[in-house]
């Protein structure tokens, strides 16, 4: 079956994050967008991952649960859970990885962390918008303990990306690439060998509900359910990747 998704998004727990980007309002706007599978991957937290999916499943939208990852090299990566708890464990194990830097609301901006009905519930008091102390070398392997997929986020941007801070896509096990709507893939794959044979994904790294990408890239899996999906990126699962109709 033809799937049309974004899975990469973000809520008002990022710091960048507009404070509209509630639960709620991301699966509506997703509804409207004619999106049947979205991902919420705020920077280095999963904690609005509980609301999200929630709202997500009253709605009747399929959700998965993530993260953009920042490693320690300051490559973004996004890494998704086939279900909740594994994605609350992969959250623990990176706030502990985080530095001690606290948010500064005035500069940075808010990290609200919202129940399903899009109630304020607290704010993360370190600031998101740091790199772990994760090697990208570790990602894919450490990501697949707890079960999901890890791929690298809009590789042609000239910062936070694997391209950026290293130059090229590292031969550390990603099976699928992420690249910008603007991106020429074409190009990019003559330049980083790594990337050819893989699957191209395109989502929005919405930060605004009027980011979220209406429905165009689509995938083709045997079912629409987050662990079909983890298996597709992790090559376990054959699956056709498209851009439009």
């Amino acid at each position: 079956m033809k799937i049309r998704y974004d899975l990469h998004i973000h809520s008002c727990l990022s710091p960048c994050g507009d404070a509209d980007m509630t639960p709620n309002n991301i699966v509506n706007m997703a509804l409207l967008a004619g999106l049947e599978l979205i991902a919420l991957t705020d920077h280095n937290s999963c904690k609005n991952c509980p609301a999200f999916l929630r709202a997500a499943e009253r709605a009747g939208l399929v959700a998965v649960p993530g993260m953009e990852l920042c490693t320690a090299e300051e490559c973004h990566i996004i890494c998704l859970f086939p279900a909740l708890d594994a994605a609350m464990a992969f959250d623990r194990f990176i706030e502990a990885a985080l530095p001690p830097v606290e948010n500064r609301p005035d500069i940075f901006g808010e990290q609200w962390i919202l129940d399903e009905e899009d109630a304020l519930t607290g704010s993360f008091p370190l600031l998101l918008a740091t790199a772990s102390s994760l090697s990208v070398d570790e990602v894919v392997g450490t990501v697949r303990g707890y079960g999901g997929a890890a791929f690298p986020a809009h590789i042609d941007r000239p910062s936070y990306s694997v391209t950026a801070a290293l130059g090229d896509i590292p031969p550390v096990g990603f099976r699928a690439i992420e690249v910008t709507a603007a991106g020429d893939v074409a190009a990019l794959a003559a330049r980083y060998p790594e990337m050819r044979g893989k699957p191209v994904i395109w989502n929005s790294d919405a930060h605004y509900l009027e980011q979220i990408q209406e429905a165009g890239p689509w995938l083709d899996l045997p079912e629409n359910t987050p662990a079909a999906l983890i298996a597709a990126l992790n090559g376990d699962l054959p699956a056709a990747w498209g851009r439009g109709e």
